[in-house]
């Protein structure tokens, strides 16, 4: 009974991030209280018979007993978002965060219990080698992925740049092989250019911070040239990044107050815990927007182009988005293991629910393969036959 109190008794001290992606908050110290009122009989009984009895258990560290009984408490949650990272792991986690890691280069997330591609990033191995948002990864290497959790698959599909993986992927009944080469992942944040002589057109692959600044200069350059008069916002695979980004990329677009997220502690329903726009110059409301989603638009996106939609009659044009609509807090262990835990879901500024729903596009176009190959854009064109 001690070994199983001094799994849960610790102190949390960090500070905490939401995915969709982070929110980054005040430093906090959490002091946890040992749980007398809970009867771990059963859990002292199943240690005493495995130590006694099982042949691989003198194989194991009291480190793996610990994580591993941790790991079982949160798979009880249901949860693919909820995950434990050990402190060798929670380093690979951070790397994520910053920006710049080696791998494949793309978002994966669980739906209806599979492991599914949420978007490979531009320009990546996994974009180049023909990854597409919504394939199935079956086999990682040749190894079984079902059941796994993301972060163990990730684990699987990551390493050293030069190294090859072997991806097992289902995509509409097919299942191929894909070989990938790894490299260095620096993910993009945004691009634009003008198009049809008076329509900015704006790609954000990524809402990690330097997004901020880059955004910032974009939209500067818009309200003080007067070269474009309409926006297309172009949120294809862009798996998220940090909430407070999508907040700020908003308030270009919102007038003082305007609410761009609301949150609740229940999937179908808003507790009005809300975030509003942020105190950025609206140098962007008075254009109209049309923005292009797909089944690749995840989490940060979604925030984004539900707030415009709700706030300022955004036309969306495209595909029904991923539906990653949960907010999770990463805090900090006392022995450098990590933990995120969901918290809250988010939804539209009118309560629409995101979380497993995902963003109904106005104007529903499917990008197909063979659109991709003959160089076509249905969906780019239909944005701007709607601004025009």
């Amino acid at each position: 009974m001690n070994m199983w109190r001094n799994i849960l008794i610790f102190f949390v001290i960090g500070t905490a991030f939401f995915t969709s992606g982070f929110y980054v908050g005040k430093e906090n110290q959490i002091i946890i209280n040992p749980l007398e009122d809970i009867d771990f009989t059963i859990f002292n009984e199943v240690y005493h018979f495995i130590e006694k009895k099982h042949p691989e258990f003198e194989n194991l560290t009291e480190e793996e007993v610990v994580y591993g009984a941790v790991e079982g408490m949160l798979r009880a949650l249901g949860d693919d978002y909820t995950s434990f990272f050990s402190p060798e792991r929670s380093i690979l986690f951070m790397e994520d965060i910053s920006g710049e890691f080696q791998g494949v280069g793309m978002e994966i997330g669980v739906r209806d219990g599979e492991l599914r591609i949420i978007s490979p990033l531009k320009n990546t191995p996994a974009y180049n080698a023909g990854i597409k948002a919504g394939d199935v990864i079956t086999t990682v290497d040749g190894k079984e992925v079902a059941n796994l959790t993301i972060e163990d698959a990730v684990l699987m599909i990551r390493g050293p740049e030069g190294t090859e993986v072997v991806l097992e992927i289902e995509r509409e009944g097919e299942v191929k092989k894909i070989s990938i080469i790894r490299d260095v992942i620096n993910i993009p944040t945004v691009e634009w250019e003008i198009i049809e002589e008076d329509i900015a057109y704006i790609q954000i692959f990524s809402f990690y911070d330097s997004l901020k600044k880059d955004f910032s200069l974009i939209a500067k350059k818009i309200s003080e040239e007067g070269k474009a008069k309409k926006i297309i916002i172009d949120l294809r695979g862009n798996p998220g990044g940090i909430l407070d980004v999508a907040v700020d990329i908003a308030s270009y677009f919102l007038e003082p107050g305007e609410t761009v997220i609301l949150t609740g502690k229940t999937k179908n329903e808003s507790d009005e815990i809300i975030k509003k726009k942020t105190g950025i110059d609206a140098v962007l409301a008075n254009y109209p927007v049309v923005i292009i989603i797909d089944q690749g638009s995840a989490s940060a996106s979604e925030i984004l182009a539900g707030a415009l939609k709700d706030q300022i009659n955004a036309v969306i044009v495209g595909e029904k988005s991923f539906g990653k609509g949960s907010v999770q807090s990463m805090q900090s262990l006392s022995d450098g293991s990590v933990l995120k835990i969901t918290e809250r879901y988010f939804f539209t500024p009118n309560k629409s629910i995101i979380n497993e729903v995902g963003i109904s596009p106005d104007i529903e176009i499917l990008l197909t393969e063979k659109d991709i190959e003959e160089g076509r854009d249905p969906q780019l064109q239909a944005a701007v036959k709607v601004l025009n």
